[in-house]
Order: structure tokens, then C-alpha cells, then sequence
């Protein structure tokens, strides 16, 4: 029982093992596979798919991070590739409805596999349209910027607003650290502020637990809290791009999509931190602003809530409270490694914050440290106090 508390990153796929939190759990994810230099096992992993036809999707900024060695090894192989690449100029790519209507239309009857180079956005369509379709996707990621290479959700944009629609699991994924240490710094500082918004949504986790009788896997917690402490533990050394640093940042990111997929829900990932970061992105999309990484907000909105769960801590229960970090220690990690810490350094404006902590709780249908401050009428308070001290 347990078991997968004793596995490797690479041996997660496919498990299968009966937890002591009651329940069987299960991941249906045939190949995991992180390291130095894995990219050469892509044709392994493709191997039940050889001589049929392979669709490719990139962008202009991933396929030239790893998208035309992904193609020279699929062409060497002489599997039948359709290369579509969408181009985002000097932008970031957008998954909205056009990008994921010409993503469809260029879809060939007959594909029998979908490879995907790329990082957040690039992986939720195509695990978008491998659910719509049927046919397996792999991806081979390219940037150690979040956690949903193997988690069954795809947030896609829909007339201006970020929907999480219901997606599938990868078939397969490859993660080659001498690729993903190459990626913009920015967006390794994005995939460390996701890392470190599952300090604040394992409390949320917690507090929903023990406020509203909510289903929570210690097992999954465990997985979780061994993979923060590798990434806290390594900060400095991923300011320098260090190998073992960009190692454990991407099995940091991994591990919290395994354990959203034993569960079948975000829980282990994703809490208020979460609900402030899509506000804030629905809000700049709105204006046509540019959105920023999900990352990026998701680590300036951490110690927000860190914050709230301190100024809450009367009403929080002592196991939640255990796990919620202190305001200073989330913005010492930010600082470590040269990530964005507070909201004005991205355009937040006073007005945006404010209304985001008061507000922030519709976004999604979850209970978290906000719905708490909510319905102890402390909310408007927090909310100003916090506001106060950033916008002085």
C-alpha cells in the first residue's frame, strides 16, 4: 500500500496500487520519461505507431526550442508527419478560438498519434483535441513552466474567458532537462512560482478537509510536499540553470500532475493562489493586455494567500495552519531566484488587486481561505489591509 511513494519519476507511469486513503488509484499514462538527453527515446515511446500518421503541433518559439529535432527524428523514422506550426510572432500564443480552430482544420483523417513540442499552451490543445478525437497524444516538453504536462484539464480561452474544459491524460511524455534549462529564464521563474503555489493550495487542501468534510489523500500530499522541498531546497542553484535544479523543478511540476491524476481532481495543485491568478488573467485579456505566464501569477498570488491564511489563523484549523507558509519565506524563495513578487510588477493595478481578493472565490466552485474570510465577514477587511501595504 503506497507504494508509489517509492517510485521514480520515470516509473509513475501506469501506476496501479490501493492507497491508505481508502480508495484504488490508478494513472493511465503509459511513458514518463525526465532526464538528460531523453528526447532520443521519443521513438521508443511512438513505437505501436510506426509507419502511420503522425500529427506535429508546435509554435514558431517551440518548434525552434526543440520542434525541428522532434521533426528530423520523425521523418528519419519515416513516420507520415503533418507539421503544424502556429505562429505567434513575438507574442506569446493564445489558446483561443481561432488558434484552436486552425489547430482542427489542420487535422488529417486517419492520424493515429498527436505530438506536441511545447509547454503550457501547446500541451492543453493538444490534449484538447486528443480528448475530442480519440487519437493519443505525447508531449515533449519544452520549458519547465507548469504542472499540466500530465494533468486532464486544458485551460482554453472561450469569448474572453479562461474555461478549464475536461481534457485526457498524455500518452506519453518527455521531458529532456538539456532542452528545458535552455528555455527563457521567465519561464522558469513561471514553473517555480507554480511549484510554489502548492504550498498554499495543499493548506487550502487542508482547510477544506477539516471545514467542509472534503475527500483529501495523504498519499498525495506526501508525493507533493517531497517534490516542494527538492525545489525550495535548490533556489540559488536554479538562478544559475543549474542541471539537478531544472531536474527537480520539472518533476516538481510533473509529480503535482501525477497526483492530480490519482485523484481525478486539481486538489493537490491548485488552490485561492489559482482563483487570483485566472482573475487577473481574465481582466487582461479582457483589455487586450498581454495575460503574462500562468506561473508568474499563480508565484506572485502565493504569498498573497499566504498572507490571508496569517491574518486568518484564529479562524483557520491547526493541521491547515501547519501548512500554510509565512508571506516573508514565499517572497524570500521569489526573490531567490529573480521571479516577479508583487502584483505591481506585472501591471496589476490597485483597483484589480483589491477587486480580485474580494472576488476571487467565483472563479471557481472550490473552498478555499477566501470563502472562509468570505463567511466570517473579514473578507472586505483583508482584502484593504493587503491592498494597503502594496499600493502605499
Amino acid at each position: 500500500m503506497d507504494e508509489v511513494l517509492n517510485y521514480s519519476m520515470n516509473e509513475m507511469a501506469g501506476a496501479d496500487f490501493d492507497c491508505s486513503c481508502g480508495r484504488h488509484h490508478t494513472l493511465d499514462i503509459r511513458h514518463i520519461i525526465m532526464g538528460q538527453g531523453v528526447l532520443k527515446e521519443l521513438t521508443k515511446v511512438l513505437e505501436p505507431f510506426s509507419g502511420k500518421k503522425v500529427y506535429m503541433l508546435s509554435d514558431n518559439h517551440t518548434f525552434k526550442a526543440a520542434g525541428d529535432r522532434v521533426l528530423s527524428i520523425l521523418e528519419g523514422e519515416d513516420y507520415l508527419v503533418k507539421n503544424v506550426m502556429l505562429d505567434s510572432g513575438d507574442d506569446i500564443l493564445i489558446p483561443n478560438e481561432q488558434a484552436v480552430g486552425t489547430m482542427f482544420l489542420n487535422l488529417e483523417p486517419d492520424t493515429a498519434v498527436i505530438v506536441a513540442v511545447g509547454s503550457g499552451t501547446i500541451n492543453d490543445m493538444a490534449k484538447y483535441m486528443s480528448a475530442r478525437t480519440k487519437i493519443p497524444y505525447v508531449i515533449v516538453c519544452t520549458a519547465p513552466s507548469m504542472d499540466g504536462y500530465v494533468a486532464d484539464g486544458a485551460p482554453l480561452i472561450l469569448e474572453g474567458k479562461k474555461i478549464s474544459f475536461v481534457a485526457t491524460l498524455p500518452y506519453g511524455v518527455i521531458g529532456d532537462t538539456d532542452i528545458m534549462k535552455q528555455a527563457p529564464m521567465h519561464m522558469i521563474h513561471a514553473g517555480f512560482g507554480d511549484v510554489l503555489g502548492k504550498l498554499t493550495a495543499l493548506a487550502d487542501w487542508y482547510l477544506a478537509k477539516e471545514k467542509v468534510g472534503e475527500y483529501c489523500c495523504e498519499t498525495c500530499v506526501t508525493l507533493v510536499q517531497r517534490a516542494l522541498d527538492k525545489v525550495t531546497g535548490s533556489a540559488e542553484a536554479l538562478a544559475k540553470r543549474d542541471d539537478d535544479a531544472v531536474l527537480y523543478l520539472i518533476e516538481a511540476l510533473t509529480l503535482t500532475g501525477v497526483a492530480m491524476g490519482l485523484i481525478g481532481v486539481s486538489r493537490p495543485a491548485s488552490g485561492a493562489e489559482h482563483m487570483l491568478s485566472h482573475y487577473w488573467e481574465m481582466d487582461f485579456i479582457a483589455k487586450g493586455k498581454f495575460p503574462e505566464l500562468h506561473g508568474i501569477k499563480v508565484g506572485i498570488a502565493t504569498p498573497v494567500i499566504a498572507e490571508i491564511f496569517e491574518l486568518m489563523k484564529d479562524e483557520v484549523p491547526k493541521e491547515a495552519m501547519k501548512l500554510a507558509p509565512s508571506r516573508e519565506y514565499v517572497e524570500g524563495l521569489l526573490k531567490t531566484v529573480g521571479a516577479p513578487v508583487y502584483p505591481t510588477d506585472i501591471g496589476i493595478d490597485r483597483e484589480l488587486f483589491y477587486n480580485s481578493i474580494l472576488e476571487g472565490y467565483k472563479v471557481r466552485n472550490r473552498y478555499s481561505i477566501l470563502e472562509l474570510a468570505l463567511k466570517t465577514e473579514k473578507l472586505e477587511e483583508i482584502a484593504a489591509k493587503i491592498t494597503n501595504r502594496i499600493y502605499q
